[in-house]
């Protein structure tokens, strides 16, 4: 496959860095709102968290996560650094799938699970087991959402462990 020219790298780079930012972005709001749920003894502010967590997790989520996948995947591709050449983009590979699996499935699952039984129950939810369970689920999916996404900011940065060896 032809590489491309440095101001189209560039220009793709650009393009992965807002979907990866946006992405680090929507999961810092997910943690505010989630510590805000958390706090409130305000029925509606409680209920209207969990629901603009599941607007999130339908929009600003998926697509991000789609955008940045899909530009990670033409900057490998299309450049020097290739799919498996490097050790650190093989790390950045696995975050990413587990990323997608905690980030797309997971915290989705978890927010309109969240955003179901507020609606229904409102603060009762507080006494229920089922809600209790799926908010500390969702809370730990966030939490490693941002540290799995700073951590792929860091190897992108950085680039440990160097080329593979050739056979």
């Amino acid at each position: 496959m032809n590489k491309i020219t440095n101001s189209q790298k560039k220009l793709l780079l650009a393009v992965h860095l807002l979907f990866a930012s946006i992405m680090l972005g929507s999961m810092v709001i997910f943690l505010v709102m989630n510590i805000t749920a958390a706090g409130t003894r305000n029925p509606e502010l409680f209920q209207a968290c969990y629901a603009v967590m599941l607007v999130l997790a339908r929009s600003s989520v998926r697509a991000s996560t789609i955008g940045t996948v899909v530009t990670g995947v033409l900057l490998s591709v299309l450049t020097h650094w290739g799919l498996l050449r490097y050790y650190w983009i093989i790390a950045k590979e696995l975050l990413t799938v587990a990323a997608i699996g905690i980030g797309m499935v997971g915290i989705y699952v978890w927010t309109l699970k969240a955003a179901d039984l507020s609606g229904r129950l409102g603060m009762d939810a507080l006494h229920d087991p089922a809600f209790l369970a799926n908010r500390v689920y969702l809370f730990a999916g966030v939490v490693f959402q941002i540290v799995s996404l700073a951590g792929m900011f860091l190897l992108s940065v950085y680039k440990p462990w160097g080329k593979r060896a050739r056979r």
